[in-house]
């Protein structure tokens, strides 16, 4: 009994370890929800420390808290902020949908480590996680408050900039190859040339708008519900409570967050972290296009399309020597699925917005936030391990198109589609090249030139 101290919430007493800054209600949810073992994360932590830092004082400032209570809660809150304290929040997310033991759980450290900066005990409750750490607070309108920041956060300090760099890694690459003719390919099948260069340029705009489309559809998550309270209606918080706090959390984080314009659908509905979910996964389908050409062209080395080197990471395989293979695209494949999977449970999520609150933000949370730090880490280590050494075989892109049939396309405006066709049969049957079936076909050689060489079908003829 030594290991424990005694401290009582509204059900009743209950066992607390002796040196945890948590109280009474998260040592139930501790009991209640044994299920995953995984925590909320840090940036969740950081985003709920900066709302109890700034509500605190707001809350001096409009008469509600001594400046000695304030500034110990203040102080507290930094902390965690700052990352200490993180073994202080074991709180499962998988708890309740409102993220009550969560926002407890944070109040409770808060009060008992206020307290302890005040010389005063833990759980005596000098500084109370409700009436001092919670005032004019609901875990309704905080924890969705504390969602919007994180993932924000998250986006601007580490997605979106990742995006960038990759975006100017594939640019370069696309310039690097603009000179390099290749055989295209639609269905899988040899179409009509194109430059590598080219094949990346597209690669390179398929995530300008990512970027484009992540920064848009996430501005939603600007309108933060605090000040809402319990139902929407802000009932026990000071008018001025809300723009006050978010004013400063905006300055803090160098982020425009403002007040919802409407407390209602803020804490009913989920539709901005919903949007920035679907981003999301628009971002992991393309990075997927991407890095799946990428493996497909490096695919050999003797006996695949081999028109592009991928740099050696490791050894490819435990029993075959010298084999390497497109570790990094797969990774990120990988990252990409789970990205998809993610959305499809925020989907759900989003769906479970009943009359004033929705229920499912915990795991929401945790899917949002994982799918931001996923991609961020999945992209950087693609682009610096994959991209950044990646080369062009610049004589098997020559063999490929060279032998191609698809080069007959450029003899149709001057024999037709049909005669054209017959010759791309005739040459596969036989071995024959295109060039000596349409010398025999009435073609001159000096047109031959001119239509099949390359370089005139990569863009259109004036």
């Amino acid at each position: 009994m030594d290991m424990y101290r005694i401290e009582k919430d509204s059900l009743g007493e209950m066992q607390v370890p002796v040196d945890a800054l948590y109280g009474a209600q998260t040592a139930r949810a501790i009991e209640n929800f044994p299920i995953s073992g995984i925590p909320l994360p840090q940036s969740m932590l950081r985003a709920l420390g900066l709302v109890k830092k700034h509500a605190a004082q707001t809350n001096l400032s409009l008469g509600l808290l001594t400046e000695e209570v304030a500034d110990a809660i203040s102080q507290a809150a930094t902390e965690i902020v700052a990352g200490q304290l993180a073994d202080q929040f074991p709180v499962d997310i998988f708890q309740t949908g409102s993220g009550t033991s969560s926002n407890m759980n944070i109040n409770e450290v808060i009060a008992n480590r206020a307290a302890r900066i005040l010389g005063r005990s833990l759980g005596g409750k000098a500084i109370h996680p409700n009436d001092h750490v919670n005032l004019g607070q609901s875990s309704n309108d905080v924890f969705p408050s504390a969602i919007h920041i994180a993932c924000a956060e998250e986006l601007h300090k580490n997605l979106l900039p990742t995006l960038e760099q990759l975006l100017q890694q594939l640019a370069e690459k696309a310039e690097t190859f603009q000179g390099i003719l290749k055989i295209g390919r639609t269905h899988l099948q040899d179409a009509t040339p194109v430059t590598l260069g080219q094949v990346f340029s597209g690669y390179a705009r398929q995530i300008e708008l990512t970027h484009e489309r992540l920064s848009v559809s996430s501005s939603g998550l600007y309108e933060l519900p605090l000040g809402g309270t319990a139902v929407g209606t802000g009932i026990n918080t000071h008018p001025e409570f809300a723009a006050k706090t978010i004013a400063a959390i905006a300055r803090e984080t160098c982020l425009p967050f403002r007040e919802a314009i409407n407390h209602f659908e803020a804490q009913g509905s989920k539709d901005a972290l919903v949007a920035t979910s679907c981003s999301l996964k628009n971002c992991a389908i393309s990075l997927f296009k991407i890095a799946n050409d990428i493996r497909f062209l490096a695919s050999g080395p003797r006996c695949g399309i081999g028109e592009l080197f991928l740099p050696a990471v490791q050894p490819g395989s435990s029993i075959m020597p010298g084999k390497i293979n497109p570790v990094m695209a797969e990774s990120l494949i990988q990252v990409c699925a789970q990205v998809i999977g993610n959305d499809a449970t925020v989907a759900l999520c989003g769906l479970s917005g009943n009359f004033e609150l929705n229920v499912m933000m915990p795991v929401l949370a945790h899917n949002v936030l994982q799918s931001i730090e996923l991609l961020s880490r999945g992209i950087a280590a693609f682009d610096e391990k994959c991209l950044s050494g990646l080369e062009a075989d610049e004589q098997r892109c020559s063999e490929l198109l060279e032998r191609s049939l698809a080069l007959v396309t450029a003899l149709v405006p001057e024999i037709g589609y049909d005669r054209s066709a017959e010759l791309a049969k005739l040459a596969h049957k036989t071995g024959r090249t295109l060039r000596e079936l349409a010398l025999e076909d009435g073609v001159s050689a000096a047109l031959l030139d001119r239509l099949l060489d390359p370089v005139s079908m990569i863009a259109p003829k004036g």
